[in-house]
């Protein structure tokens, strides 16, 4: 059954299928509202940043929708419901409208809160905050459709914590998940044809600063790092051919900012940016070494709305945007690759806290 369709968006009406003002093609931004149910979608224009939203935006969806994934091909998006433990998929049309195809696929587990697609947009991993585990899901290239993956020890991975975020390594052999211990954690496991390894990579799990909500991969894969929220820090690692990590010298490296949450390492892998989740909300940007280590950039600290929480990229790499927790408030911003600097664009208001923000290709 199909259901819940938002309609395309009306601007430069004398341009169809989705094309912007300019010489580039239109991109679409969606956000997860889990306190409204609803994901709220917004054209961007390619060319300055701005975003406008859909006619039939904001868009039901189900109970605690929480996370986000986007196939790489454009027909599909994937959200976790976590007061409900399945997924919703949708599908995307040209003009940026998404429709739910029915029925939901129950995870299997309980509270799904964060997923990760490998690059392909072959196998879809899901974690669940409340059942300390991990779902797999196969998807179908034609209609999106997801199967379960049955793991070595059941229907899905136990890995004995809640995750907190989770990442594929660039070849997607090797998943990294965060969590929290007697410290706060990052496990490692090979993954092959979607089924996590019984025994973790050796030396996992490593540990980090407490509570590494924030995780972030740098391009070429040879760098891993965590937001450690509770410790104000980051911590540095590198990856090793085994996919097992070594912490950086200096690692955990302290932070000026209060509650680091989110990263993201913009398209050139020269700057890494922090979401400071307290008072004053903020972004730092710390500038890539060869070697992996992070050096707080001159002229580094931006200012956000209130409890930033997530931050992600266009595919341009050249508009970052954050969603903001108390201000209930997307901020589009535009980065300067050569310097790292970011300017405000805009702010636009969203019905809650947006938790998960993703980027059509």
């Amino acid at each position: 059954m199909l259901k819940k369709a938002a309609a395309a968006l009306l601007v430069c009406a004398s341009v169809a299928m989705g094309m912007g003002c300019g010489t580039t093609k239109s991109r679409f931004v969606y956000a997860a509202i889990p306190a409204s149910n609803e994901i709220v979608a917004f054209r961007e224009d390619p060319n300055a940043g701005v975003l406008t939203q859909l006619a039939g935006s904001p868009i039901t969806a189900g109970l605690g929708v929480e996370a986000l994934a986007l196939h790489p091909s454009k027909k599909f998006m994937y959200a976790a419901n976590s007061g409900q433990n399945n997924i919703s998929l949708f599908t995307l049309s040209s003009t940026g409208g998404i429709t739910e195809v029915t029925p939901r696929t129950n995870t299997g587990g309980t509270a799904p809160t964060v997923m990760v697609m490998d690059a392909a947009g072959t196998y879809l991993y899901v974690g669940n905050a409340v059942s300390f585990d991990i779902s797999v899901f196969s998807i179908d290239s034609s209609t999106g459709a997801l199967t379960p993956v049955p793991q070595a020890s059941g229907p899905t991975a136990g890995i004995g914590m809640s995750p907190l975020n989770m990442q594929l390594s660039p070849s997607g052999n090797i998943l990294y998940v965060t969590g929290q211990a007697i410290t706060g954690v990052v496990q490692a496991f090979q993954v092959n044809g979607g089924v996590l390894s019984q025994q973790p990579v050796p030396g996992s799990p490593f540990t980090t600063g407490n509570n590494p909500y924030g995780l972030t991969i740098a391009p070429g894969g040879g760098f891993l790092y965590t937001a450690n929220k509770l410790d104000n820090s980051i911590s540095e690692f590198t990856i090793n051919a085994d996919g097992s990590l070594t912490p950086l010298p200096g690692s955990p490296l302290g932070e000026t900012g209060t509650g680091p949450l989110a990263l993201l390492i913009e398209n050139s892998g020269k700057y890494l940016y922090v979401v400071n989740n307290q008072s004053p909300g903020n972004l730092l940007a710390y500038s890539i070494g060869g070697d992996g280590s992070l050096t707080l950039a001159s002229n580094s600290q931006f200012s956000t709305g209130a409890q930033p929480s997530v931050i992600a990229s266009d595919p341009s790499g050249k508009y970052l945007f954050v969603g903001n927790e108390s201000s209930a408030a997307i901020q589009s911003l535009s980065l300067n690759t050569g310097s790292g600097i970011l300017t405000s664009v805009a702010s636009y208001s969203v019905p809650g806290a947006p938790t998960a923000i993703v980027v059509t290709p």
